[in-house]
């Protein structure tokens, strides 16, 4: 469990708390960088669960947003010209690596390179 909090604070804490803390946890050990301080413009790699996948269909090129949360910030992950891409699902954990964006007035990286992690056991 995470290092930050006391066994009181584990004790007391909400599921939605505890599940952050397990997500900055990983974002440290895996060397990344928190969603919460991204900057436009920069290469970065960041690590989260995947909370929501958005399908937009369009007549040019179709999107598939999935937004990736580290318990500190959520980022936009966003896949020009595909419909689905197997393994990416809302739970899922990835990391994810590319330049950092704008979309729809949210961060965002556009075809990231990306891994696909096991749960947090």
């Amino acid at each position: 469990m995470g290092h930050r909090l006391s066994l009181l604070s584990r004790l007391t804490a909400s599921a939605q708390r505890l599940d952050a803390v397990e997500l900055q946890d990983d974002v440290v050990t895996r060397r990344c960088t928190p969603t919460s301080e991204v900057c436009r413009g920069t290469a970065t790699q960041v690590v989260g669960r995947l909370r929501e996948i958005v399908y937009t269909p369009s007549e040019t090129v179709p999107t598939l947003v999935a937004e990736l949360f580290d318990g500190s910030a959520a980022i936009d992950l966003v896949w020009l010209g595909r419909r689905r891409i197997p393994g990416v699902e809302p739970g899922r954990r990835l990391v994810a690596r590319g330049r950092i964006g704008e979309h729809n007035g949210r961060h965002a990286i556009y075809n990231p390179y990306y891994e696909l992690l096991p749960p947090i056991a």
